[in-house]
Protein backbone atom coordinates (compact mmCIF):
# COMPACT_ATOMS: atom_id res chain seq x y z
CA UNK A 1 0.00 0.00 0.00
CA UNK A 2 2.04 2.94 -1.31
CA UNK A 3 -0.83 5.33 -2.14
CA UNK A 4 -2.55 6.56 1.03
CA UNK A 5 -4.29 9.58 -0.49
CA UNK A 6 -7.71 8.28 0.60
CA UNK A 7 -6.60 8.63 4.24
CA UNK A 8 -5.53 12.25 3.80
CA UNK A 9 -8.40 13.38 1.63
CA UNK A 10 -9.87 15.79 4.18
CA UNK A 11 -10.01 19.56 3.75
CA UNK A 12 -7.28 20.30 6.26
CA UNK A 13 -4.70 18.11 4.51
CA UNK A 14 -5.53 19.75 1.15
CA UNK A 15 -5.04 23.17 2.75
CA UNK A 16 -1.66 22.10 4.16
CA UNK A 17 -0.69 20.92 0.68
CA UNK A 18 -1.73 24.27 -0.81
CA UNK A 19 0.03 26.31 1.88
CA UNK A 20 3.18 24.23 1.53
CA UNK A 21 3.18 24.69 -2.26
CA UNK A 22 2.76 28.47 -1.96
CA UNK A 23 5.71 28.62 0.46
CA UNK A 24 7.82 26.36 -1.74
CA UNK A 25 8.17 23.76 1.05
CA UNK A 26 8.14 19.98 0.98
CA UNK A 27 5.76 18.69 3.66
CA UNK A 28 4.79 15.33 5.15
CA UNK A 29 2.46 13.70 7.69
CA UNK A 30 4.67 11.63 9.92
CA UNK A 31 4.69 9.34 12.95
CA UNK A 32 1.78 8.06 15.00
CA UNK A 33 -1.01 9.22 12.68
CA UNK A 34 0.48 7.21 9.81
CA UNK A 35 1.18 4.20 12.02
CA UNK A 36 -2.39 4.20 13.29
CA UNK A 37 -3.79 4.10 9.76
CA UNK A 38 -2.33 0.61 9.42
CA UNK A 39 -3.34 -0.37 12.93
CA UNK A 40 -6.88 0.85 12.19
CA UNK A 41 -6.81 3.05 15.27
CA UNK A 42 -8.33 6.52 15.52
CA UNK A 43 -5.73 9.24 16.03
CA UNK A 44 -6.49 12.84 16.94
CA UNK A 45 -2.85 14.02 17.00
CA UNK A 46 -1.26 14.75 13.63
CA UNK A 47 2.41 15.64 13.25
CA UNK A 48 3.36 17.67 10.18
CA UNK A 49 7.04 17.92 9.21
CA UNK A 50 8.13 20.43 6.61
CA UNK A 51 11.46 21.19 4.97
CA UNK A 52 11.27 24.80 6.08
CA UNK A 53 9.71 26.69 8.97
CA UNK A 54 6.96 24.85 10.81
CA UNK A 55 5.76 28.13 12.30
CA UNK A 56 5.48 29.85 8.90
CA UNK A 57 3.61 26.88 7.48
CA UNK A 58 1.16 26.91 10.42
CA UNK A 59 0.56 30.65 9.92
CA UNK A 60 -0.13 30.08 6.22
CA UNK A 61 -2.55 27.21 6.96
CA UNK A 62 -4.36 29.33 9.58
CA UNK A 63 -4.74 32.15 7.05
CA UNK A 64 -6.31 29.76 4.52
CA UNK A 65 -8.85 28.41 7.01
CA UNK A 66 -12.24 30.08 6.65
CA UNK A 67 -13.02 29.65 10.32
CA UNK A 68 -10.69 31.52 12.64
CA UNK A 69 -8.49 29.09 14.56
CA UNK A 70 -6.17 29.73 17.47
CA UNK A 71 -2.56 29.05 16.55
CA UNK A 72 -0.07 28.48 19.35
CA UNK A 73 3.54 29.22 18.50
CA UNK A 74 6.55 27.85 20.37
CA UNK A 75 9.40 29.85 18.91
CA UNK A 76 12.02 28.30 21.16
CA UNK A 77 11.25 24.86 19.70
CA UNK A 78 10.30 26.01 16.20
CA UNK A 79 6.87 24.40 16.48
CA UNK A 80 3.26 25.54 16.16
CA UNK A 81 -0.09 23.95 16.95
CA UNK A 82 -3.58 24.35 15.50
CA UNK A 83 -6.69 22.68 16.87
CA UNK A 84 -9.31 21.86 14.23
CA UNK A 85 -12.44 20.51 15.91
CA UNK A 86 -11.09 17.65 18.05
CA UNK A 87 -7.90 17.18 16.04
CA UNK A 88 -4.55 18.69 17.05
CA UNK A 89 -2.10 19.49 14.26
CA UNK A 90 1.52 20.13 15.24
CA UNK A 91 3.86 21.71 12.71
CA UNK A 92 7.65 21.50 12.90
CA UNK A 93 10.55 21.99 10.56
CA UNK A 94 12.66 18.94 9.71
CA UNK A 95 15.50 18.64 12.21
CA UNK A 96 18.65 16.79 13.00
CA UNK A 97 19.79 16.34 16.57
CA UNK A 98 22.95 15.74 18.58
CA UNK A 99 23.03 14.83 22.26
CA UNK A 100 25.14 15.55 25.31
CA UNK A 101 25.52 12.41 27.48
CA UNK A 102 24.30 14.25 30.59
CA UNK A 103 20.95 15.30 29.11
CA UNK A 104 18.13 14.02 26.90
CA UNK A 105 17.65 17.54 25.50
CA UNK A 106 19.36 17.59 22.10
CA UNK A 107 21.12 20.31 20.21
CA UNK A 108 18.80 20.91 17.25
CA UNK A 109 19.49 22.33 13.80
CA UNK A 110 17.61 22.40 10.52
CA UNK A 111 17.79 19.19 8.55
CA UNK A 112 16.43 17.14 5.69
CA UNK A 113 13.53 14.69 5.76
CA UNK A 114 16.12 11.91 6.05
CA UNK A 115 17.65 13.63 9.10
CA UNK A 116 14.22 13.91 10.68
CA UNK A 117 13.35 10.27 10.06
CA UNK A 118 16.72 9.16 11.43
CA UNK A 119 15.94 10.75 14.81
CA UNK A 120 12.64 8.84 15.21
CA UNK A 121 12.42 6.36 18.07
CA UNK A 122 11.02 3.31 16.26
CA UNK A 123 10.63 2.15 12.69
CA UNK A 124 6.84 2.02 13.07
CA UNK A 125 6.94 5.74 13.94
CA UNK A 126 9.20 6.64 11.02
CA UNK A 127 6.51 6.18 8.36
CA UNK A 128 5.45 9.33 6.52
CA UNK A 129 2.97 10.40 3.83
CA UNK A 130 3.70 13.09 1.27
CA UNK A 131 1.50 16.20 1.26
CA UNK A 132 3.19 17.56 -1.87
CA UNK A 133 1.31 18.15 -5.11
CA UNK A 134 3.58 15.95 -7.21
CA UNK A 135 3.44 12.96 -4.81
CA UNK A 136 0.35 13.53 -2.69
CA UNK A 137 -0.51 10.44 -0.60
CA UNK A 138 2.74 8.58 -1.33
CA UNK A 139 4.05 6.48 1.57
CA UNK A 140 7.70 6.82 2.56
CA UNK A 141 9.08 3.88 4.55
CA UNK A 142 12.90 4.06 4.67
CA UNK A 143 13.29 1.64 7.61
CA UNK A 144 10.80 -1.04 6.61
CA UNK A 145 8.40 0.04 9.37
CA UNK A 146 5.43 -1.36 7.48
CA UNK A 147 6.90 -4.85 7.70
CA UNK A 148 7.58 -4.33 11.42
CA UNK A 149 3.94 -3.35 11.87
CA UNK A 150 2.91 -6.54 10.10
CA UNK A 151 5.32 -8.60 12.22
CA UNK A 152 4.31 -6.71 15.40
CA UNK A 153 7.90 -5.71 16.19
CA UNK A 154 9.31 -2.71 18.07
CA UNK A 155 12.69 -1.83 16.56
CA UNK A 156 14.83 1.32 16.39
CA UNK A 157 15.67 2.82 12.97
CA UNK A 158 19.37 3.25 13.79
CA UNK A 159 21.74 1.67 16.32
CA UNK A 160 19.63 0.83 19.40
CA UNK A 161 22.39 1.65 21.90
CA UNK A 162 22.74 5.15 20.46
CA UNK A 163 18.98 5.63 20.23
CA UNK A 164 18.37 4.68 23.87
CA UNK A 165 21.48 6.34 25.26
CA UNK A 166 20.71 9.62 23.50
CA UNK A 167 17.15 9.73 24.84
CA UNK A 168 16.57 7.13 27.59
CA UNK A 169 12.85 7.91 27.68
CA UNK A 170 12.65 5.87 24.48
CA UNK A 171 13.28 2.74 26.57
CA UNK A 172 10.05 3.36 28.47
CA UNK A 173 8.27 4.26 25.25
CA UNK A 174 9.37 0.94 23.71
CA UNK A 175 7.88 -0.94 26.65
CA UNK A 176 4.76 1.22 26.61
CA UNK A 177 4.18 0.59 22.88
CA UNK A 178 4.82 -3.13 23.34
CA UNK A 179 2.18 -3.13 26.10
CA UNK A 180 -0.42 -1.02 24.32
CA UNK A 181 -0.07 -2.71 20.93
CA UNK A 182 0.82 -6.19 22.20
CA UNK A 183 4.01 -6.05 20.08
CA UNK A 184 7.37 -7.71 20.78
CA UNK A 185 10.51 -5.64 21.29
CA UNK A 186 13.18 -6.90 18.90
CA UNK A 187 15.76 -8.99 20.79
CA UNK A 188 18.73 -6.76 19.91
CA UNK A 189 16.74 -3.69 20.85
CA UNK A 190 15.69 -5.20 24.18
CA UNK A 191 19.29 -6.12 25.01
CA UNK A 192 20.23 -2.50 24.31
CA UNK A 193 17.58 -1.41 26.84
CA UNK A 194 19.18 -3.70 29.39
CA UNK A 195 22.62 -2.26 28.70
CA UNK A 196 21.38 1.32 28.94
CA UNK A 197 18.87 0.94 31.79
CA UNK A 198 20.97 3.09 34.13
CA UNK A 199 20.58 6.05 31.75
CA UNK A 200 16.94 6.34 32.83
CA UNK A 201 18.18 8.30 35.86
CA UNK A 202 18.55 11.46 33.76
CA UNK A 203 14.82 11.42 32.87
CA UNK A 204 12.45 13.57 34.94
CA UNK A 205 9.94 11.83 37.19
CA UNK A 206 7.10 13.58 35.35
CA UNK A 207 8.03 11.93 32.04
CA UNK A 208 8.51 8.53 33.70
CA UNK A 209 5.12 8.83 35.39
CA UNK A 210 3.47 9.78 32.11
CA UNK A 211 4.70 6.53 30.56
CA UNK A 212 3.77 4.46 33.64
CA UNK A 213 0.23 5.86 33.54
CA UNK A 214 -0.09 4.88 29.87
CA UNK A 215 1.12 1.36 30.71
CA UNK A 216 -1.38 1.21 33.58
CA UNK A 217 -4.21 2.25 31.25
CA UNK A 218 -3.49 -0.47 28.68
CA UNK A 219 -5.68 -3.55 28.35
CA UNK A 220 -3.12 -5.80 30.05
CA UNK A 221 -0.77 -3.64 32.14
CA UNK A 222 1.16 -6.67 33.45
CA UNK A 223 2.94 -6.94 30.08
CA UNK A 224 4.62 -3.60 30.67
CA UNK A 225 5.60 -4.24 34.27
CA UNK A 226 7.07 -7.63 33.40
CA UNK A 227 9.16 -5.95 30.67
CA UNK A 228 10.21 -3.20 33.06
CA UNK A 229 11.42 -5.87 35.46
CA UNK A 230 13.13 -7.99 32.82
CA UNK A 231 14.91 -4.95 31.37
CA UNK A 232 16.33 -3.78 34.70
CA UNK A 233 14.34 -0.53 34.64
CA UNK A 234 11.86 -1.44 37.37
CA UNK A 235 14.41 -1.68 40.18
CA UNK A 236 15.61 1.83 39.28
CA UNK A 237 12.33 3.69 38.79
CA UNK A 238 10.08 1.78 41.21
CA UNK A 239 12.12 -0.07 43.87
CA UNK A 240 9.12 -0.52 46.20
CA UNK A 241 7.33 -2.57 43.54
CA UNK A 242 10.50 -4.44 42.60
CA UNK A 243 10.95 -5.44 46.26
CA UNK A 244 7.73 -7.48 46.10
CA UNK A 245 9.58 -10.03 43.96
CA UNK A 246 10.68 -13.40 45.24
CA UNK A 247 9.59 -16.29 47.45
CA UNK A 248 11.10 -17.18 50.81
CA UNK A 249 10.95 -20.78 52.00
CA UNK A 250 11.28 -22.04 55.58
CA UNK A 251 10.58 -25.56 56.79
CA UNK A 252 9.52 -26.37 53.25
CA UNK A 253 6.80 -23.71 53.35
CA UNK A 254 6.78 -20.76 50.97
CA UNK A 255 4.49 -17.86 50.18
CA UNK A 256 3.29 -16.64 46.79
CA UNK A 257 5.40 -14.20 44.81
CA UNK A 258 3.71 -10.93 45.67
CA UNK A 259 5.02 -9.15 42.56
CA UNK A 260 3.34 -11.54 40.14
CA UNK A 261 0.24 -11.68 42.36
CA UNK A 262 0.05 -7.87 42.16
CA UNK A 263 0.28 -7.95 38.37
CA UNK A 264 -2.52 -10.51 38.24
CA UNK A 265 -4.71 -8.31 40.47
CA UNK A 266 -3.89 -5.31 38.26
CA UNK A 267 -4.95 -7.16 35.11
CA UNK A 268 -8.15 -8.30 36.84
CA UNK A 269 -9.00 -4.70 37.75
CA UNK A 270 -8.16 -3.55 34.21
CA UNK A 271 -10.80 -5.94 32.85
CA UNK A 272 -13.47 -4.23 34.95
CA UNK A 273 -12.52 -0.56 35.24
CA UNK A 274 -10.85 2.25 33.26
CA UNK A 275 -10.23 4.23 36.46
CA UNK A 276 -6.52 5.06 36.52
CA UNK A 277 -6.51 5.58 40.28
CA UNK A 278 -8.22 2.26 40.96
CA UNK A 279 -5.44 0.67 38.89
CA UNK A 280 -2.87 2.50 41.02
CA UNK A 281 -4.62 1.10 44.11
CA UNK A 282 -4.32 -2.40 42.63
CA UNK A 283 -0.61 -1.82 41.96
CA UNK A 284 -0.01 -0.64 45.54
CA UNK A 285 -2.44 -2.79 47.52
CA UNK A 286 0.29 -5.18 48.79
CA UNK A 287 3.20 -2.74 48.57
CA UNK A 288 4.11 -3.13 52.28
CA UNK A 289 4.26 -6.92 52.32
CA UNK A 290 8.09 -7.08 52.28
CA UNK A 291 8.24 -4.95 55.45
CA UNK A 292 5.54 -6.94 57.27
CA UNK A 293 6.57 -10.47 56.28
CA UNK A 294 6.92 -12.84 59.24
CA UNK A 295 7.30 -16.60 59.64
CA UNK A 296 5.85 -18.71 62.46
CA UNK A 297 6.43 -22.46 62.67
CA UNK A 298 2.79 -23.11 63.47
CA UNK A 299 1.00 -20.43 61.43
CA UNK A 300 3.45 -20.21 58.53
CA UNK A 301 3.99 -16.96 56.62
CA UNK A 302 2.01 -13.84 57.50
CA UNK A 303 1.89 -10.16 56.47
CA UNK A 304 -0.07 -8.71 59.40
CA UNK A 305 -0.75 -5.00 59.11
CA UNK A 306 0.49 -4.67 55.53
CA UNK A 307 -2.66 -2.76 54.61
CA UNK A 308 -2.01 -0.14 57.32
CA UNK A 309 1.68 0.26 56.50
CA UNK A 310 0.89 0.23 52.78
CA UNK A 311 -1.59 3.09 53.21
CA UNK A 312 1.14 5.06 55.01
CA UNK A 313 3.52 4.45 52.07
CA UNK A 314 1.11 5.80 49.45
CA UNK A 315 1.77 9.55 50.00
CA UNK A 316 5.54 9.17 49.62
CA UNK A 317 5.17 7.05 46.48
CA UNK A 318 2.79 9.61 44.99
CA UNK A 319 5.18 12.42 45.89
CA UNK A 320 8.14 10.55 44.37
CA UNK A 321 6.28 10.11 41.07
CA UNK A 322 4.91 13.67 41.17
CA UNK A 323 1.38 12.29 41.17
CA UNK A 324 -1.42 14.53 42.51
CA UNK A 325 -1.32 14.89 46.29
CA UNK A 326 -5.06 15.52 46.53
CA UNK A 327 -8.26 13.50 46.71
CA UNK A 328 -6.85 11.06 44.12
CA UNK A 329 -3.98 10.16 46.45
CA UNK A 330 -6.39 9.90 49.41
CA UNK A 331 -8.66 7.64 47.33
CA UNK A 332 -5.76 5.24 46.60
CA UNK A 333 -4.68 5.39 50.24
CA UNK A 334 -8.20 4.52 51.41
CA UNK A 335 -8.51 1.53 49.08
CA UNK A 336 -5.08 0.18 50.11
CA UNK A 337 -6.09 0.52 53.77
CA UNK A 338 -9.48 -1.18 53.30
CA UNK A 339 -8.64 -3.82 50.70
CA UNK A 340 -8.74 -6.72 53.18
CA UNK A 341 -12.05 -5.82 54.80
CA UNK A 342 -14.47 -7.32 52.23
CA UNK A 343 -12.29 -10.43 52.00
CA UNK A 344 -12.56 -10.93 55.76
CA UNK A 345 -16.33 -10.44 55.48
CA UNK A 346 -16.48 -13.04 52.73
CA UNK A 347 -14.74 -15.56 54.98
CA UNK A 348 -17.12 -15.18 57.92
CA UNK A 349 -20.81 -14.80 58.60
CA UNK A 350 -21.79 -11.45 57.13
CA UNK A 351 -23.30 -9.37 59.94
CA UNK A 352 -25.24 -6.15 59.45
CA UNK A 353 -22.88 -4.39 61.86
CA UNK A 354 -19.76 -5.31 59.86
CA UNK A 355 -21.41 -4.21 56.61
CA UNK A 356 -22.48 -0.87 58.15
CA UNK A 357 -18.91 -0.21 59.29
CA UNK A 358 -17.55 -1.06 55.85
CA UNK A 359 -20.04 1.33 54.23
CA UNK A 360 -19.18 4.00 56.78
CA UNK A 361 -15.44 3.71 56.12
CA UNK A 362 -15.60 3.30 52.32
CA UNK A 363 -18.33 5.82 51.54
CA UNK A 364 -18.86 6.41 47.82
CA UNK A 365 -15.77 4.33 47.01
CA UNK A 366 -17.39 1.07 48.16
CA UNK A 367 -18.07 -0.14 44.60
CA UNK A 368 -14.44 0.41 43.55
CA UNK A 369 -13.27 -1.29 46.74
CA UNK A 370 -15.36 -4.34 45.85
CA UNK A 371 -13.84 -4.42 42.35
CA UNK A 372 -10.35 -4.37 43.89
CA UNK A 373 -11.16 -7.05 46.45
CA UNK A 374 -12.77 -9.31 43.87
CA UNK A 375 -9.66 -8.89 41.69
CA UNK A 376 -7.49 -9.82 44.67
CA UNK A 377 -8.78 -13.40 44.61
CA UNK A 378 -6.05 -15.09 42.57
CA UNK A 379 -5.92 -18.51 44.20
CA UNK A 380 -5.03 -21.37 41.87
CA UNK A 381 -7.45 -23.54 43.89
CA UNK A 382 -10.63 -23.26 41.82
CA UNK A 383 -12.84 -24.53 44.63
CA UNK A 384 -11.47 -21.90 47.00
CA UNK A 385 -11.73 -19.19 44.35
CA UNK A 386 -15.37 -20.04 43.57
CA UNK A 387 -16.21 -20.06 47.26
CA UNK A 388 -14.79 -16.53 47.68
CA UNK A 389 -16.58 -15.23 44.59
CA UNK A 390 -19.89 -16.68 45.78
CA UNK A 391 -19.40 -15.17 49.23
CA UNK A 392 -18.63 -11.83 47.62
CA UNK A 393 -22.02 -11.96 45.92
CA UNK A 394 -23.58 -12.30 49.38
CA UNK A 395 -21.53 -9.36 50.66
CA UNK A 396 -22.61 -7.21 47.69
CA UNK A 397 -26.26 -8.08 48.27
CA UNK A 398 -25.91 -7.25 51.97
CA UNK A 399 -24.24 -3.94 51.11
CA UNK A 400 -27.15 -3.04 48.83
CA UNK A 401 -29.74 -3.95 51.47
CA UNK A 402 -28.02 -2.04 54.28
CA UNK A 403 -27.43 1.04 52.12
CA UNK A 404 -31.07 1.17 51.02
CA UNK A 405 -32.18 0.89 54.63
CA UNK A 406 -29.60 2.93 56.55
CA UNK A 407 -28.09 5.37 54.00
CA UNK A 408 -24.54 5.20 55.33
CA UNK A 409 -22.51 6.22 52.28
CA UNK A 410 -20.54 9.37 53.19
CA UNK A 411 -22.38 9.34 56.50
CA UNK A 412 -22.96 12.55 58.46
CA UNK A 413 -24.05 12.20 62.11
CA UNK A 414 -27.72 13.09 62.69
CA UNK A 415 -26.61 14.75 65.94
CA UNK A 416 -23.46 16.85 65.80
CA UNK A 417 -21.14 18.36 68.39
CA UNK A 418 -22.90 21.73 68.45
CA UNK A 419 -26.20 20.04 69.32
CA UNK A 420 -24.53 18.10 72.15
CA UNK A 421 -22.99 21.26 73.60
CA UNK A 422 -26.26 23.18 73.27
CA UNK A 423 -28.33 20.44 74.92
CA UNK A 424 -26.07 20.07 77.95
CA UNK A 425 -24.87 23.68 77.98
CA UNK A 426 -21.21 22.65 77.91
CA UNK A 427 -18.16 23.79 75.94
CA UNK A 428 -15.87 21.76 73.73
CA UNK A 429 -14.55 18.92 75.90
CA UNK A 430 -13.75 15.21 75.97
CA UNK A 431 -17.37 14.31 76.79
CA UNK A 432 -18.55 15.73 73.46
CA UNK A 433 -16.24 13.34 71.63
CA UNK A 434 -17.30 10.40 73.79
CA UNK A 435 -20.99 11.03 73.05
CA UNK A 436 -20.37 11.49 69.30
CA UNK A 437 -18.44 8.21 69.15
CA UNK A 438 -21.12 6.41 71.16
CA UNK A 439 -23.83 7.64 68.73
CA UNK A 440 -21.77 6.54 65.73
CA UNK A 441 -21.13 3.07 67.18
CA UNK A 442 -24.79 2.66 68.18
CA UNK A 443 -25.91 3.39 64.61
CA UNK A 444 -23.26 1.15 63.06
CA UNK A 445 -24.07 -1.69 65.47
CA UNK A 446 -27.81 -1.35 64.77
CA UNK A 447 -28.70 -0.31 68.34
CA UNK A 448 -30.48 2.78 66.99
CA UNK A 449 -31.56 3.87 63.51
CA UNK A 450 -29.77 6.51 61.49
CA UNK A 451 -32.18 9.38 62.20
CA UNK A 452 -32.34 12.48 64.41
CA UNK A 453 -35.04 11.31 66.84
CA UNK A 454 -33.34 8.07 67.91
CA UNK A 455 -29.85 9.57 67.86
CA UNK A 456 -30.97 12.54 70.00
CA UNK A 457 -32.65 10.31 72.57
CA UNK A 458 -29.53 8.14 72.70
CA UNK A 459 -27.37 11.25 73.09
CA UNK A 460 -29.35 12.38 76.16
CA UNK A 461 -29.06 8.95 77.74
CA UNK A 462 -25.30 8.88 77.14
CA UNK A 463 -24.95 12.37 78.60
CA UNK A 464 -26.79 11.33 81.74
CA UNK A 465 -24.40 8.38 82.12
CA UNK A 466 -21.54 10.88 82.09
CA UNK A 467 -23.21 12.99 84.80
CA UNK A 468 -24.40 15.74 82.44
CA UNK A 469 -27.72 17.54 82.79
CA UNK A 470 -30.10 18.34 79.94
CA UNK A 471 -30.45 22.14 80.00
CA UNK A 472 -31.94 22.82 76.54
CA UNK A 473 -34.26 20.46 74.71
CA UNK A 474 -33.79 20.52 70.94
CA UNK A 475 -36.18 19.35 68.26
CA UNK A 476 -35.71 19.19 64.51
CA UNK A 477 -37.39 20.97 61.65
CA UNK A 478 -36.57 21.23 57.97
CA UNK A 479 -35.06 24.48 56.77
CA UNK A 480 -36.55 24.97 53.29
CA UNK A 481 -33.58 27.06 52.09
CA UNK A 482 -30.87 24.61 53.11
CA UNK A 483 -33.04 21.51 52.71
CA UNK A 484 -31.37 20.05 55.79
CA UNK A 485 -32.04 19.40 59.47
CA UNK A 486 -31.64 22.38 61.77
CA UNK A 487 -31.89 22.06 65.58
CA UNK A 488 -34.48 24.23 67.20
CA UNK A 489 -34.69 25.02 70.90
CA UNK A 490 -38.08 24.48 72.60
Amino acid sequence: MNDLSEYINSKIFRLICKASHELGYKTYVIGGYVRDIFLQRKSDDIDIVTIGSGIELAKKVAALLKEKREVKYYGRFGTAMIRVNNVILEFVGARKESYDPSSRKPTVENGTLEDDLNRRDFTINALSISLNEDSYGELLDPFNGLQDLHDRIIRTPLDADITYSDDPLRMLRAIRFATQLHFKIEDASFEAIRRNAGRIKIISKERITEELNKILMSKMPSIGFRLLDKSGLLSIIFPQLYNLKGIDIQDGRGHKDNFYHTLEVLDNVAQNSDNLWLRWAALLHDIAKPQTKRYDKEAGWSFHGHEVKGAKMVPKIFADFHLPMNEKMRYVQKLVLLHLRPIVLAQDIVTDSAVRRLLFDAGDDIDDLMILCNADITSKNEEKKNKYHNNFLLVRQKLKEIEEKDHLRNWQPPVNGEMIMETFNIGQCINVGKIKNAIRDAILDGVIKNNFEEAYAFMKAEGLKLGLTVVNELTEHIDIKSNGPVPKKV
